[in-house]
C-alpha cells in the first residue's frame, strides 16, 4: 500500500503534489519522493522520511515545472532500509519516462529474468516497481518502433502490459516531452481516481480526499484495466486496454487502509465502515449479552464509526477510552516486528474512568498479528476493567496478502490455523467476536451494486488474479520489506506467541 499522485498543469505543480502527498500520508511513511518536468528535463528528490521531513524549502524550489509525480511509500517488497528503492523510478529510454506505483506485482521474479534475458534491461533494486516501470518502457519501445510517440502507441503499450504483467498495480508515470499516463490493473485491486481544477489541471491520485482537500473537483474513478493519457497540454485520451477486465478492488482499504473521508469506486469508506458496524452488532449479540457490557471502546482511529454504529444499535453508551499520540506512525505499516511493538504504549494512552469497574467492549478494524490487540486488552485491565470483549469489524486475518499490503506470511497471522478460541487465549480478552466474510462483502458491496466482488484474498484465501499457489506466497514471503536482522527485544511489549494488530 502506497499514495500515488499525478498532475498536469498550466502553473507550477511543486506545492500542489506535496500537499496532496501530505493528504495520503496515512498511506505510507517510510518514504516520499516528487518528480517534476520542465520542458524535457526531471527534477527529482527522494529520501526515507515523513513528506514534511523530506521535503525543505530548497528542496521545493528546486522542483519546477507544471507536471509531475509525487508517492508516499509503504513498503511490501524489496528492501525497505534502502534509499535507492524510494520512488520515483526513473529510466532514460525511451523518450525518458518517470514511475510511482501502488500494489505488487506477483509474477515480478519472473519478469525480472524476461527483462534480463529477452528484453536486456538490467534491475538494480529488489523492487517490484523498477521491474513494472521497465516493462513499460520495453513495450513503449516495442509500439513506437523509433517513430514519434502517438496516444495508440502509448495504449499499444498498456495493453502489453496488462499481458505480460500480474499482480496489482495502479501506476503513473510521466513520459518526457509528451504526457501523463495513469493505469489500473484489470481487477482494480488497488484505488485511483481522477479530479479536475478550475484552472484546467488534471490531478490524479490513491484516493479522492487528496483531490478535494487540493481544490479539485472529483472526476471518477479509473475504471479495472483502463489507461488515461494527458497530454502536456491538456488533452484527455482514454482506452479500455484489458478484454477481461472486471473490478475487484480490495476490500482492507474500506476496513482500514482509506481515510474515512475518502470515495473509493463509488463506496464512501465512512458509510462501509458504519455498515460494518451494524452487521458486527448482530455476531455482538449472539455472543455476548448487551446486558453484560457497559460500554462500548473504540480502538483508535479506524474502528470510531464502525464501534458508534454498534454502540447506537445496541443502546448501549459510547466512550473515547483511548487518547492517540498522532506523532507516532500507525503501527501496522511500520517495516521491522520490533519497531512496532516499541510504538503500542507509545501511540496509545489510557483514559482511566472509562475502565475502572466496567465490562468494556472494546471495538477494532481488524486484528492481524494480535500483538497490539493483546498489548491494549491487557492497559483496559491494568486500567481497571472488570471484563474486556473485543470485536473485531474484519473477520479473521487467515491468509497471506500479496497484492500489496504487509502481511504476507502466514507465521505472523496470529488466526492462520487457530480457532477463534485459541486466538482469544493469546489476545487474553474474556471474549472475542469476529465479523464474517459474507457479512462483510455483502456490508461494503451494498453501496456499489456495480462491484464484481472484492480481493478478500487475506480473509477467504481466494486471490483474484487466479495465478496464486503456495510456492508463490512463500517466495513473496521472503522477498517481503524488512530490515536485514531484527535485534531481540526485551523490552515489556515482547510479547511471545503473538503479532501486531
Amino acid at each position: 500500500m502506497c499514495g500515488i499522485v499525478g498532475v498536469v498543469s498550466n502553473a507550477p505543480v511543486n506545492q500542489l503534489i506535496y500537499d496532496a502527498l501530505l493528504l495520503l500520508q496515512h498511506r505510507g511513511q517510510d518514504a516520499a519522493g516528487i518528480v517534476t518536468q520542465l520542458e524535457r528535463k526531471f527534477f527529482m528528490h527522494k529520501a526515507k522520511g515523513m513528506v514534511r521531513d523530506v521535503f525543505r524549502t530548497r528542496d521545493m524550489r528546486a522542483l519546477p515545472g507544471n507536471c509531475g509525480l509525487g508517492q508516499v511509500r509503504y513498503p511490501t517488497a524489496g528492501d525497505a532500509y534502502s534509499e535507492e528503492e524510494a520512488q520515483p523510478f526513473y529510466v532514460n529510454a525511451p523518450f525518458g519516462i518517470v514511475l510511482v506505483h501502488n500494489g505488487n506485482l506477483t509474477n515480478a521474479h519472473a519478469l525480472k529474468a524476461e527483462l534480463f534475458n529477452a528484453d536486456h534491461r538490467h534491475i538494480n533494486t529488489e523492487s517490484d516497481s523498477e521491474v513494472l516501470l521497465n516493462v513499460l518502457a520495453h513495450e513503449l519501445e516495442r509500439a513506437t518502433r523509433g517513430l514519434p510517440l502517438t496516444p495508440q502507441d502509448v495504449f499499444a503499450a498498456v495493453g502489453a502490459v496488462h499481458r505480460r504483467v500480474r499482480g496489482s498495480y495502479a501506476v503513473i508515470a510521466l513520459i518526457a516531452g509528451h504526457g501523463l499516463l495513469a493505469i489500473r490493473d484489470p481487477f482494480g485491486i488497488r484505488p485511483l481516481c481522477m479530479g479536475r481544477g478550475g484552472d484546467g489541471s488534471i490531478v490524479f491520485a490513491s484516493e479522492s480526499v487528496a483531490l478535494e482537500g487540493t481544490g479539485h473537483q472529483f472526476d471518477r474513478d479509473l475504471n479495472p484495466g483502463e489507461a488515461i493519457f494527458v497530454t502536456l497540454d491538456g488533452q484527455v485520451h482514454t482506452r479500455q486496454c484489458s478484454a477481461n477486465a472486471a473490478l475487484y478492488p480490495c476490500i482492507f482499504e474500506f476496513v482500514y487502509l482509506a481515510r474515512p473521508d475518502s470515495v473509493l469506486d463509488g463506496i464512501s469508506v465512512y458509510q462501509a465502515r458504519l455498515s460494518l458496524g451494524e452487521t458486527l452488532a448482530k455476531r455482538v449479540i449472539s455472543t455476548v449479552p448487551p446486558s453484560e457490557i457497559d460500554v462500548v471502546v473504540p480502538i483508535p482511529e479506524s474502528s470510531r464509526p464502525s464501534a458508534a454504529q454498534l454502540a447506537q444499535l445496541l443502546g448501549l453508551p459510547y466512550r473515547e477510552g483511548f487518547v492517540k499520540n498522532r506523532y507516532v506512525g500507525r503501527t501496522f505499516i511500520m517495516p521491522g516486528q520490533a519497531v512496532r511493538k516499541k510504538s503500542v504504549r507509545q501511540k496509545l494512552n489510557v483514559i482511566g474512568s472509562e475502565f475502572k469497574g466496567r465490562n468494556v467492549l472494546l471495538v477494532d478494524d481488524s486484528i492481524v498479528r494480535g500483538t497490539t490487540s493483546k498489548e491494549i486488552v491487557q492497559m483496559a485491565r491494568d486500567a481497571g476493567a472488570r471484563k474486556v470483549y473485543l470485536a473485531s469489524a474484519a473477520p479473521p486475518v487467515r491468509y497471506p496478502n500479496v497484492y500489496g499490503i504487509d502481511m504476507p506470511t502466514k507465521d505472523e497471522l496470529v488466526a492462520h490455523g487457530r480457532s477463534v478460541e485459541e486466538i482469544r487465549q493469546i489476545i487474553g480478552c474474556d471474549a472475542l467476536i469476529y465479523q464474517d466474510v459474507d457479512s462483510m462483502k455483502r456490508a461494503v458491496g451494498s453501496h456499489n451494486a456495480r462491484l464484481a466482488g472484492f480481493d478478500a484474498s487475506c480473509f477467504d484465501g481466494i486471490y483474484v488474479t487466479g495465478d496464486i499457489n503456495a510456492q508463490d506466497i512463500e517466495r513473496l514471503g521472503q522477498s517481503r520489506a524488512g530490515p536485514p536482522s531484527e535485534q531481540d527485544d526485551n523490552s515489556r511489549l515482547s510479547l511471545p506467541n503473538s503479532q501486531e494488530a
